[in-house]
């Protein structure tokens, strides 16, 4: 095993004041202890409620104890000294407990596999209240299990979650991938579906409802003070949803994975700075970028200097710092710039210094959480002698909180002032126009929770708030919640001069879009100046069908029609009539616009989807029709689109044969390439239409795969053309072009269509030619063996009598070779492939450390990563294919980490990139990366980088494999000098 540190040089931990002395800070700020051990340890998440009181989460149990050691403490600063003087048990016994949030007269604390209520009734300190209000979340990695509860200016409890992450290492303890998430007290209730598909979940306790958003965020989420919902995952350390979920589920014949923006404009993953002294790593572990993004705060404490507005704030606890961005507007979303350059906000030498999560408080301070731990990574992925070192709880009894001001900032006395919850009901109205969230959000849900009606005169008074717009904003809000915001003040708000507030009150008007005088109000905003609010009425009218709606959002797309998220919007609508909107894209086209081209592709997909047999007619005639060059433009996406959309239609030849005759014609004779392609694409959903044109034409395919003097990608075209029909009658002729004198495209095209004959006369002539084959044929031979279990029969026979060895089959084949549905053909892979794989692959990492001694050059990496690599993996963005993680991630660590992940793929997963299976309704399976998914559809990519987009309802089982879709063997292709010179090149890329 590799070792990518000395576990023996590693740093002792530091005391709590001598810890404080590690921490340096960007000048105008200061940073002081506010709470260290023996009063807390190992703390992941804090809430100061309205009382003052001051609650931390204990997360004991990471990275792999599940035996009841999470904790929840009570802090007071009894002599007002801004320290942390007293520390009781509020509540124990829990799990692996990652968030709180205050609610009602006690805190929701997120446990998986539950949401818990806990409330302390005799005010001794500690809960004598534990209640489980909601159920059924995924236990696996605690990496990736439900956290941070927050409270939204929408009234909605939201808890950031994402899907159960596949351990090999750590079945028994964290397997469990979750089932029904319900509220247990209500079984007939409302429910969601196995762990909410990992998405993340919203719920109102008191109504009840629940309900799943579109997107889903790992550790962390927060909202700014328009609430715009962002985000974060390990290496995006910022993006934002907006598109959510109740938009997308309305018309379920868009397809659409991409419902989140990346917002940092320098990288994804970011480079940061750490200062850190002998800093300790893990194999997964990338220096210098963002590694372990968590606990994303919008800042809106009112107490940092105005250039700090629209700041957010995001923890690196593998690298031991806390980077600042700057929001500013662009378009419908933001872009984030860091506000320091080269260096960041906070950062400590300390290497046990570990900011988790961060918590505006009521002082307008920036309280950032540190675990303080040895190592943070989860053993999952790390050398076996470090998690066999004894050293995984290292800290465990450690822990700190800091408080950040701007320099010269007075001490806060956590005793006095933060008394919201003995206010008045004037006070609490007043506190809504606060300039720190803190006192707005506490103050609105007071209100709301505790069902003030006394409050509505005084809130309809603080909407009308000229000097303050977030106080009109959180009071139309909390009217919303109490059931007492009109229809008037909606209408009197979409008018409002903030853009920030119109926006929000298009959302508040699509709750009362009964009223046929708010429409009205809504379509008068169509021209408004502001990105964010057009987008939202786009969103919201979507729910309305009406002449003046659909009349207005088609202006409002073709204002922006090269804006994705402005298509997406318009096409989501459940009244969208596809085939006019189609019409009126088309007489608009203009074809140097791609934008068009992609719009004219997505309705064509819808209408396809449709199934409506006189309009695919109608569009097929179309978009067949001999015309000009310009037409071409627009047809191919037309084609594109209704191959799209039939994929998982049962279509009868006898009802489309003139339109199959005119896309054989097409096919054949159309001079555009993209036309032909499409055609062929179509008809591969279609089918042929008996009768004499198809004779005709499966002769004419046959003489052109011959024919040497065409073009080799149009021989291919036919070859492929041919697989329409009835191939076995060109087996001979298939078999003939399957050789090394003729153009690979012509050997890929014969080899695939032989394949779609039925039996295993591929299978039989592959391993007759194994020899003589290509490795680029091979590997496009070897899944042909796939198709049934009589070819997979053949193949296991071949590899264990040696006619094919093992090294021939890269790891994705062995994968899914030993995934198989037939139990006795998995055993036989299994025991071929995993009877000690592991040993073998530590003796082969063992004979490359050689590589780590050699000089490499940068220069000659490039072609081995171009002959090698390429293929799956980019580097720096731009050579090679989209599918792998991007190499220029790694290049800050160290080699032997980067040597033992190349070699030795299988022993950690990369977040994101484990291989999943997809079985569809029809049977076929598809194996890849999950690469975005939502409510309604996922996209999967397979090696190579292609995507396919596949609807929620054509899928019959969705399954992780818990297995790296990087395939082993590079060793048969590299040696040793090679490797040190792809070392240099991954090294020196940036």
């Amino acid at each position: 095993m590799v070792s990518c540190r000395n576990v023996l040089d590693a740093p002792f931990s530091e005391s709590a004041e001598k810890a404080l002395s590690t921490l340096r800070i960007v000048s105008g700020f200061e940073i002081e202890l506010v709470a260290s051990e023996p009063m807390i340890s190992d703390p992941v998440d804090m809430m100061i409620d309205e009382n003052g009181l001051m609650y931390v989460v204990e997360l004991h149990g990471y990275p792999l104890d599940k035996g009841g050691t999470g904790k929840i403490k009570l802090l007071t600063d009894n002599d007002g000294d801004g320290q942390i003087d007293k520390s009781t048990v509020f509540a124990d016994g829990l799990m692996l407990p990652t968030g709180i949030m205050r609610w009602k007269k006690g805190v929701l604390v997120t446990d998986a596999p539950d949401v818990i209520y806990l409330e302390d009734t005799n005010d001794d300190g500690k809960a004598d209240i534990r209640e489980t209000l909601l159920t059924g979340f995924a236990l696996s990695n605690p990496q990736h299990n439900l956290n941070n509860p927050l409270y939204g200016l929408d009234n909605w409890i939201y808890l950031a979650h994402e899907p159960s992450v596949a351990t090999q290492s750590y079945k028994d303890e964290f397997g469990d991938e979750g089932e029904d998430i319900l509220f247990p007290q209500l079984p007939q209730g409302p429910r969601l579906p196995q762990n909410a598909n990992g998405r993340n979940v919203r719920f109102r306790p008191d109504t009840p409802e629940l309900q799943m958003t579109a997107a889903a965020s790992q550790f962390g989420q927060t909202f700014d003070a328009w609430g715009h919902h962002l985000l974060l995952n390990n290496s995006n350390h910022i993006f934002q949803e907006l598109i959510a979920a109740r938009y997308l589920q309305r018309n379920p014949d868009l397809l659409v994975t991409r419902v989140t923006q990346t917002l940092s404009d320098h990288g994804q993953p970011a480079d940061v700075y750490p200062i850190t002294k002998n800093p300790q790593h893990q194999l997964l572990t990338t220096v210098g970028v963002f590694t372990s993004a968590t606990g994303l705060e919008a800042y809106q404490g009112g107490a940092f200097p105005t250039e700090f507005d629209n700041s957010t704030f995001v923890a690196e606890p593998v690298n031991n710092l806390v980077h600042v961005d700057k929001l500013a507007d662009d378009g419908v979303s933001y872009t984030a710039s860091r506000v320091y350059q080269q260096k960041e906000f906070l950062a400590s030498t300390d290497s046990w210094f570990r900011p988790v999560n961060m918590y505006t408080g009521p002082d307008g301070a920036l309280y950032v959480i540190d675990y303080y731990r040895k190592i943070i990574e989860h053993p999952e992925w790390m050398a076996e002698e470090v998690v066999q070192s004894g050293e995984l709880y290292d800290g465990t009894e450690k822990g700190r909180i800091y408080r950040i001001t701007p320099t010269g900032a007075r001490s806060v006395d956590q005793s006095k002032g933060f008394r919201l919850g003995e206010a008045s009901i004037e006070q609490l109205v007043d506190a809504l126009a606060s300039s720190n969230i803190w006192w707005r959000r506490n103050a609105q849900r007071l209100l709301v929770s505790r069902k003030e009606k006394e409050a509505v005169p005084l809130l309809r008074q603080m909407a009308k708030n000229i000097e303050s717009p977030l106080g009109r904003l959180h009071a139309l809000w909390t009217l919303q919640g109490l059931g007492q915001l009109s229809t008037e003040m909606i209408k009197q708000a979409l008018t409002d001069e903030v853009p920030g507030i119109r926006e929000n009150a298009i959302r508040l008007a699509e709750l009362h879009l009964d009223d046929a005088t708010m429409t009205d109000a809504l379509v008068a905003l169509q021209d408004d100046a502001n990105s964010k609010v057009r987008f939202q009425l786009l969103l919201t009218l979507g729910f309305v069908d009406t002449p003046s709606v659909t009349k207005a959002r088609e202006k409002m797309l073709f204002n922006d029609v090269q804006d994705y998220w402005i298509q997406v919007a318009a096409l989501s609508a459940t009244s969208l009539n596809e085939n006019d909107l189609l019409e009126a894209v088309l007489n608009r086209f203009q074809a140097d616009i791609p934008a068009y081209a992609s719009l004219v592709q997505r309705l064509s997909a819808m209408i396809g989807r449709n199934g409506q047999p006189s309009e695919l007619r109608k569009l097929l005639k179309r978009a067949t029709k001999s015309g000009s060059k310009e037409a071409y433009a627009w047809q191919a996406p037309i084609l594109k689109g209704l191959a799209d959309g039939i994929k998982s239609k049962e279509l009868s030849s006898v009802n489309y044969r003139e339109e199959q005759n005119a896309l054989v014609a097409a096919f054949f004779q159309h001079p555009s390439a993209a036309i032909r392609n499409a055609s062929l694409q179509l008809l591969q959903g279609m089918g042929l239409p008996d009768g004499p044109v198809t004779l005709n034409a499966i002769h004419r395919a046959e003489k052109m795969a011959k024919n040497r003097k065409l073009p080799e990608k149009r021989r291919a075209e036919a070859i492929n053309f041919l697989a329409l029909g009835n191939p076995g009658r060109d087996s001979t002729m298939l078999k003939e072009l399957i050789v090394p004198s003729e153009p690979l495209p012509v050997q890929l095209a014969a080899l695939q269509t032989l394949s779609s004959i039925p039996g295993p006369m591929v299978s039989e002539y592959v391993l007759e030619q194994w020899q003589v084959m290509t490795p680029d044929v091979r590997s496009a031979a070897l899944p042909t063996f796939l198709n049934n279990e009589d070819r997979t029969d053949l193949l296991l026979d071949a590899i264990e009598t040696g006619q094919i060895k093992k090294t021939d089959i890269d790891r994705l084949m062995a994968v899914r070779l030993m995934t198989r549905r037939d139990e006795a053909q998995k055993d036989r892979a299994r025991i071929l492939f995993s009877e000690d794989a592991n040993n073998q692959r530590q003796e082969i990492v063992k004979q490359y450390w050689a590589s780590l001694e050699l000089s490499g050059k940068a220069f000659e990496g490039k072609q081995v990563f171009q002959q090698n690599c390429a293929i799956c993996h980019q580097i720096g963005g731009t050579i090679g294919t989209n599918y792998g993680p991007d190499l220029a991630t790694i290049r800050n660590r160290q080699a032997a980490s980067i040597l033992n992940d190349i070699l030795d793929p299988a022993q950690s997963i990369a977040d994101g990139f484990d291989l999943w299976t997809v079985t569809l309704n029809s049977g076929e399976s598809i194996q890849g990366i999950v690469s975005a998914e939502t409510p309604t559809a996922i996209t999967l990519r397979k090696t190579g980088g292609q995507e396919t987009t596949i609807s929620r309802q054509d899928i019959e089982s969705l399954q992780s494999l818990g297995m790296s879709a990087m395939p082993a063997g590079l060793e048969n292709s590299i040696d040793q000098q090679q490797m040190a010179d792809l070392l240099a090149y991954i090294k020196e890329v940036k």
